[in-house]
């Protein structure tokens, strides 16, 4: 049963190939029925795994039944099998808007979608750093092909932009993994943890310096400040379905920043334990600060989602940074509410801008939307739910984030900048639906009505809104398991290695 495990990252692979080749590669729509029934499988998959992990406790794969901590290892704890669930739920969500005729806009979108799904996957379920690497590597190219999909000026300078960062971060990551396995003589998560307990003191030094460039790498990765100039740009020159996957791309670094900080430089490390915090906190405060500035100053739709984006960053790294089961249940719970959320509004942009004429999605005056009601609606439950508003998810969220906060010192800077910037969103969006959708100049739009499957699929990314709402019980049940399991990593040790977590020496 527990081959289970390989199936969120062979399954994409291997739709892939079989897009690729005849006769599939040669019927558009026999591309897009074989990509959207993979997905669907892929998230009935993936949801059963989950079943069975939630039943079981966390279990990990051997690939080729090589054990840690020699071999390829798998590992479906509680946390990377939501974060993969939510990536099936939204792949499935993108896919299918694509498939409303994106996909032939350029070459190869299907393959690259699926290629991207994998590597997304595999860095949510791998247990050693040198295997996220690998998939770091695969969901950045096949990133790099789809962000330039269709062509044009803004995406090709924001693509050179973005590939130059990103090969920059992944030179930090290679050097920062020499340093660590030169020193602790492995890279599996769970043996790092045994030696970094009982690590020299000579060799202290090399190691902080070995886990303070990787994050670097997860910051650079995430967006935080001051390495965040990139996703702006990046995420607004997107073509919509590929800008609503790429609102998962940011959480896999804050995913790698909880994971490595926890499990390697948690409380049991001694002199390395919490060696990031000082730094996270104040980095994630500064980002949503500038995140919420960049959401005000926003002249176009599409911009002022992907600076939600960073807002939402953020946030999820000041709840990292406080080290706590309260702080990391709150954050995975925010991680699924911010993701779909933003995934959607991007959607909803690029409607609107196709039937606005010349305005496009420009926070100025236009020509009346064909289907004003339906995009005013979706509009209305988005903006709603990305701001944090009762009865959604998003006030969920924030209720756990400021919950979270336990230190009297901390509340005040964190729950008032949390509050002022979700106030500034407030007004932003506010400000952004009246002119999208009230400010109406020359004649009515002549563009065409949103295809039946690009309806469907802002539906499906907005329903999870009131649904995370109305089983917010079991949810945040959900949520603080998979704090839990995070944090128990002398059970994560003995599972995975066979022997007990060391001590700290003296």
């Amino acid at each position: 049963m527990w081959h289970l495990i390989t199936a969120p990252i062979v399954l994409p692979m291997l739709t892939a190939l079989i897009i690729m080749l005849p006769p599939v590669h040669y019927s558009p729509m026999r591309r897009r029925w074989v990509s959207m029934i993979s997905s669907v499988l892929q998230l009935v998959l993936v949801l059963t795994l989950l079943f069975q992990v939630q039943a079981n406790g966390m279990v990990h794969y051997a690939i080729g039944n090589w054990q840690a901590p020699f071999g390829i290892i798998l590992v479906a704890d509680t946390l990377s099998v939501v974060l993969v669930c939510l990536t099936s739920f939204l792949a499935l969500g993108a896919i299918c808007y694509g498939s409303a005729g994106e996909d032939e806009k350029g070459s190869f979108f299907h393959p690259l979608f699926q290629f991207q799904i994998m590597g997304i996957n595999g860095a949510f379920l791998t247990g050693d750093l040198f295997n996220l690497f690998v998939f770091f590597e695969v969901l950045l190219i096949a990133s790099y092909a789809l962000l330039i999909h269709a062509g044009g000026k803004n995406k090709t300078r924001a693509a050179v932009h973005y590939v130059v960062l990103n090969l920059t971060g992944s030179a930090i990551f290679l050097i920062s993994l020499a340093v660590l396995y030169g020193t602790l003589g492995t890279l599996n998560i769970a043996d790092m943890a045994q030696k970094v307990a009982v690590l020299p003191a000579e060799d202290l030094m090399l190691v902080k310096s070995g886990g303070l460039m990787l994050m670097i790498v997860f910051a650079l990765k995430a967006a935080i400040l001051p390495l965040q100039f990139w996703l702006p740009a990046t995420y607004s020159s997107a073509s919509a379905p590929v800008a609503a996957l790429f609102a998962v791309m940011t959480k896999i670094g804050v995913y790698a920043l909880l994971r490595v900080y926890t499990t390697i430089f948690g409380a049991h490390a001694g002199e390395l334990s919490d060696i990031a915090g000082d730094w996270l906190l104040p980095a994630g405060l500064a980002t949503i600060a500038l995140g919420a500035v960049g959401v005000m100053a926003s002249h176009d739709f599409r911009k002022l989602v992907a600076n939600l984006v960073l807002v939402s960053v953020g946030t999820l790294v000041s709840l990292v940074a406080l080290q706590t089961e309260l702080s990391a249940a709150a954050a995975v719970y925010y991680t699924v509410h911010s993701t779909l959320v933003t995934a959607a509004l991007f959607l909803i942009a690029d409607l609107i801008a196709n039937q606005r004429g010349k305005a496009g999605d420009r926070l100025v005056s236009g020509r009346r939307v064909t289907q004003p009601v339906l995009l005013g609606f979706m509009f209305m439950l988005g903006a709603l739910t990305v701001a944090g508003l009762p009865p959604f998810s998003g006030f969920v969220g924030k209720l756990m984030l400021l919950q979270a906060v336990i230190e009297p010192g901390q509340r005040i800077v964190i729950w008032g900048l949390v509050l002022l910037s979700s106030l500034m969103v407030i007004i932003a969006l506010s400000r952004a639906g009246s002119t999208l959708f009230w400010r109406i100049s020359g004649n009515d739009s002549d563009g065409g009505k949103a295809h039946p499957l690009q309806v469907f699929a802002v539906c499906w990314l907005l329903l999870a809104s009131p649904l995370l709402a109305l089983f917010a019980g079991p949810l945040t049940e959900l949520s603080q398991q998979a704090a839990a399991q995070l944090y128990d990593t002398s059970t994560a040790v003995h599972s995975i290695l066979g022997q007990p977590l060391k001590e700290v020496s003296p």
